[in-house]
């Protein structure tokens, strides 16, 4: 049996991840600690997408084109302080800020064709992350 012959299960749900990372810094408006200061991180954020469906020849959604959009928006943060980029100008550059920007960016760029954002993991730390993710109240 070939590849695009194969039935796919009725109930199957794919999860796609990518990883990518940036560097930048931020200071937490109204922090009671040290981080209400200039400091710096070594980001990572892990962009996952589900799909029910493959293409015919077996794919949900191109690797690449996960990586290039979260590559991108990762790019735009690098190496800047956050609180002077919009939207973190005017909101708190928080860890949850940022992963909740980064999954509402990523949604606009690749939902679509039976493919959608589930969440977006942001590691602050080799040992602190946040993952954000939408769900229907």
């Amino acid at each position: 049996m070939t590849l695009s012959t194969q039935t796919q299960p009725t109930c199957g749900l794919y999860n796609l991840k990518i990883h990518a990372q940036f560097c930048s810094a931020h200071a937490l408006r109204d922090y009671p600690g040290d981080c209400r200061r200039l400091h710096g991180h070594n980001w990572k954020v892990e962009t996952e997408v589900e799909a029910r469906v493959l293409d015919e020849i077996g794919i949900a959604i191109d690797f690449k084109a996960i990586k290039t959009a979260t590559r991108q928006l990762a790019d735009s943060l690098d190496h800047r302080f956050l609180n002077d980029i919009e939207p973190f100008d005017r909101i708190n550059p928080t860890a949850e800020n940022l992963a909740a920007w980064f999954y509402r960016q990523l949604s606009k760029t690749l939902n679509g064709n039976g493919v959608s954002v589930s969440a977006v993991t942001l590691w602050e730390t080799d040992t602190a992350c946040v993952r954000y993710r939408e769900v229907t109240a």
